[in-house]
């Protein structure tokens, strides 16, 4: 936001008058801000989702996109959008958890995308989703740490830079161009979308950390790869 300020030189009350109001301005503007960055970030919290142990989330399936040891006691489930600033930032947290935890536990991803903030993390989602019909998980992963990368966030990737992607590792063309057009895997976007909202999830990256199936954590937003790794040291107690 940017505030024009007419400055006017009378008398000191005037001067005293105008100060007073342009520091109301600015501390407006950095409230608005603020709250902005907050949403955000994590998003409100949903006051009817207060305790764990009421959060039923979808049990990971062997069909989900899964980092690390699948059969893992500890999981840490992720809602993400991939133009949100602070889901790219998270991005690079559980890479770097998944390198230092090993096998000891697994990082599952889910769809988020949040088409008011975000109007082409949509097509983005199913662009993985067209990758993953041809690779598996492993394409996925590499399809999805591509759009992390070229992406300056906030809707910024050239549509464009989809079939580029899957060109550079190697995907048939024909096939995933077929597949993103009529956005053939829309409704499984959707699916993992609708399981987010039925847990009060309503900002990205939201994360859930579980523990033989259940939630025992949660991480509301991009928290930094030292609070991460504490939260996972804490459930493989």
């Amino acid at each position: 936001m940017e505030n024009e300020e007419k400055i006017e030189k009378n008398t000191h009350k005037n001067s005293l008058k105008q100060n007073q109001i342009a520091g109301a301005i600015v501390i407006a503007g950095l409230l608005i801000a603020g709250a902005i960055l907050l949403k955000g970030n994590q998003g409100p919290v949903n006051e009817k989702i207060l305790n764990l142990k009421d959060i039923k989330i979808k049990q990971v399936s062997p069909e989900e996109h899964i980092l690390g040891n699948p059969n893992a006691k500890v999981m840490l489930v992720e809602y993400s959008d991939t133009e949100c600033p602070f889901s790219k930032r998270f991005h690079d947290t559980t890479a770097q958890i998944i390198k230092e935890k090993g096998n000891e536990i697994a990082i599952v991803y889910r769809h988020f995308p949040i088409a008011q903030l975000h109007p082409g993390a949509f097509h983005e989602a199913v662009a993985t989703e067209c990758a993953y019909e041809q690779g598996g998980n492993e394409i996925f992963w590499k399809y999805i740490d591509e759009v992390y990368k070229r992406t300056g966030s906030n809707n910024s990737l050239d549509p464009k830079e989809l079939p580029k992607i899957a060109g550079d590792i190697g995907l048939d063309l024909a096939s995933f161009n077929s597949c993103l057009d009529t956005e053939k895997y829309a409704d499984k976007v959707k699916e993992q979308m609708k399981s987010g909202n039925d847990i009060g999830v309503n900002g990205t990256p939201k994360s859930f950390i579980l523990k033989k199936g259940k939630v025992v954590d949660t991480i509301e937003g991009a928290y930094p790869y030292e609070q991460v790794l504490e939260k996972i040291n804490k459930a493989l107690k």
